[in-house]
């Protein structure tokens, strides 16, 4: 049985890259890997994507299909080997989102517009059929990591069995007051580390996408929460806001049902985050993200406060722990 590095040089021999020099890039939460590879005057990305560590090539090329088939910048497909689980695609190179702005912040208000806008056009469209529900059963799913990973460390105790449906009870209620509407494509990781920008290009193809493999059929608020409440960077307010207006007046929705479900999907999106950081930390051994915490913590409290989260917030507030320094270090010292 071949291991997985002659599988990946078989692939480059055929796809007529073998003699190219591979550069690893940096890794995600996920289980995949990519490399830049360079091969005379081109370059192009490996991903590989083994079904052995949970990942699955197919589920990318399908929402690619569907990304192209609204005219929208993810990469090229060069080759692809489902079996085996490598892909050969475009490199829309170095300039994600979260970097520009970190190298001139006074750029951030027109790539985030141009994001914003891209949303908008997606969102003009029916989600396609294919596609999974993001639904009740997959946010209460989610939330639960929180009861799962990070709770559980942070009081140094197994929760109780009451104390766990208590807290299901009180997320099926505040998620069932999510207003309802047509499902749209959701990437569900829309934020400036997965966003490159690509200046030569025109309008809303000037925003290169990636890692949106997980996509779903969902409400149009949660791409919007995930680009703007960024687990991984600060927004400022005055972005956030005017980003959610600049979102708000280019359609017919009404403003304050919007808000609604943009306070509620943030606050399960916000949950779901903890709970994966933490597991991150205790089950994987990637520690680096129990620091980004604090910041999804602000996130949920700033949600929270809208009045559809009242009895999470107070939930919230009586039984989780805000990640202090003592706090983040039981989510470490675990491993």
């Amino acid at each position: 049985m071949k291991n997985r590095e002659e599988l990946l040089q078989g692939f480059l021999t055929k796809s007529n890259w073998e003699s190219a020099n591979r550069h690893p890039l940096a890794s995600d939460a996920s289980g995949r890997t990519y490399e830049r590879l360079y091969l005379n005057s081109k370059n192009a990305i490996l991903m590989n994507a083994p079904y052995s560590a949970g990942e699955d090539v197919r589920l990318f090329l399908d929402v690619t299909n569907m990304l192209k088939e609204l005219n929208l910048s993810a990469p090229i497909i060069y080759n692809e080997d489902i079996k085996n689980g490598f892909l050969l695609i475009e490199d829309l190179g170095d300039d994600l989102f979260a970097l520009l702005c970190k190298k001139a912040p006074e750029i951030d208000h027109e790539i985030y517009g141009s994001a914003v806008d891209l949303l908008l056009h997606i969102h003009k469209n029916p989600a396609p059929k294919s596609l999974l529900k993001y639904d009740m059963n997959i946010y209460l799913k989610e939330s639960k990591l929180l009861t799962e990973w990070y709770l559980p460390a942070a009081v140094s105790a197994p929760l109780s069995k009451s104390l766990i449906d208590e807290f299901h009870t009180i997320l099926h209620e505040t998620f069932s007051k999510i207003p309802s509407y047509n499902p749209v494509l959701v990437m569900r990781d829309y934020h400036a580390e997965n966003l490159i920008w690509l200046p030569k290009r025109s309008a809303i193809k000037r925003v290169g996408l990636l890692d949106y493999q997980d996509a779903l059929a969902g409400h149009p608020a949660y791409d919007l929460v995930s680009l703007l409440e960024d687990a991984r960077r600060d927004t400022s307010s005055d972005l956030q806001k005017n980003m959610l207006n600049r979102y708000i007046s280019k359609t017919e929705l009404d403003a304050e049902e919007f808000v609604t479900a943009y306070n509620l999907l943030g606050a399960q999106r916000n949950i779901k985050i903890i709970g994966i950081f933490s597991r991150l930390s205790l089950r994987d051994k990637k520690s680096s993200y129990v620091n980004l915490i604090p910041r999804v913590w602000d996130h949920l409290m700033n949600n929270l406060n809208h009045k559809a989260c009242s009895h999470l917030k107070q939930w919230i507030s009586q039984n989780v722990p805000y990640p202090n320094h003592t706090v983040r270090q039981k989510l470490v010292n675990k491993l």
